[in-house]
């Protein structure tokens, strides 16, 4: 008889999680699984639901119905055995304020029995400031300094919420350094964020909610691949009865030829062939992929009673 194999529950694993705020629903049957050595960004705007779905993720509020685990538990009755593996980030600090970031950083590693790591200040430019007391921190500063904070433990999981708001561009890029040394080495990291840029940069999959609901989710690739591509040139000289069939729409302004389409390559290609066999040039010539920036403007369009169905 072959013995049965248990395989490891995945770091984060939220499934039909549903909250509530009295008759209003915050967050609506959301499901996802975060992995090892994965960031996985919750995007959407104010009110749609990211931060309740992370805070029941925590362990801070309790589901109208679903269920969230973090490696295997429930965040709200295991806290006490979870706080060593997991680090959170949130939009609040509850910093003593008399103490100077040195000393906050020691208590800190103090707490949880850990080797001094006061090189951490340096990763996320503080160095300078370590003995500055943390009530005379700017806002952006605290943000960094509870990023410190949360790597120090090398967590298990981390959850972000909104870790580089406030932050000037130098620092957000820093931030951005420290969440991929995390994620290199094994840590699965649930940030929420309202940069669409950060997003692109960083996660290896991402949710879009709206509503509490999610409406798009998979790698940016793959949510951009599925709304239309953009070709851009200005033709010279340019007939526009001699255009190519192509398969997207044409618009033409002011000389611009704009192509809107969901087959990119294959247009593309034969608007190449066409300016190569007419003779033509194509002038400023881009071809782009949809923006997360264009989805989200396409979402707040759409009617409020969608499926939040992949599109």
């Amino acid at each position: 008889m072959n013995a049965i194999t248990h395989q490891p529950a995945p770091p984060v694993e939220v499934r039909d999680l549903t909250c509530r705020y009295g008759a209003f629903t915050a967050v609506d049957r959301v499901s996802f699984t975060v992995g090892h050595g994965e960031l996985f960004a919750l995007l959407g705007t104010n009110g749609a639901g990211k931060t309740t779905t992370l805070e029941t993720a925590i362990g801070l509020r309790r589901p109208a119905s679903g269920t969230a685990r973090v490696l295997g538990r429930d965040p709200g009755r295991h806290r006490r055995e979870l706080a060593g593996a997991v680090a959170v980030i949130g939009q609040e600090t509850g910093f003593a304020d008399d103490l100077t970031v040195a000393e906050t950083l020691k208590l800190w590693t103090d707490l949880h029995r850990l080797a001094p790591r006061a090189e951490l200040l340096e990763r996320v430019d503080l160095a300078h400031r370590a003995q500055v007391r943390v009530g005379a921190l700017s806002g952006g500063e605290r943000r960094r300094l509870d990023l410190a904070l949360a790597a120090a433990t090398d967590p298990e999981v981390l959850f972000a919420d909104e870790p580089t708001t406030g932050l000037d561009p130098a620092s957000r890029r820093r931030t951005w350094g420290l969440l991929r040394e995390l994620t290199e080495q094994g840590t699965a990291v649930v940030l929420t964020t309202h940069y669409l840029d950060e997003a692109a940069e960083l996660a290896d999959h991402v949710a879009i909610m709206d509503r509490g609901r999610i409406v798009r989710f998979g790698t940016v690739a793959e949510i951009t691949a599925s709304y239309e591509a953009r070709i851009t040139a200005r033709p010279e000289p340019f007939d526009p009865i001699a255009l190519p069939a192509l398969a997207g729409r044409t618009a033409i302004a002011d000389g611009r030829l704009t192509v809107r389409t969901t087959e990119l390559q294959r247009d593309l290609h034969r608007l190449l062939d066409w300016a190569a066999r007419d003779g033509v040039a194509l002038a400023d010539l881009k071809a782009e992929p949809a923006t997360l920036d264009e989805i989200f403007a396409e979402l707040e369009t759409e009617p409020a009673d969608r499926t939040g169905a992949l599109r």
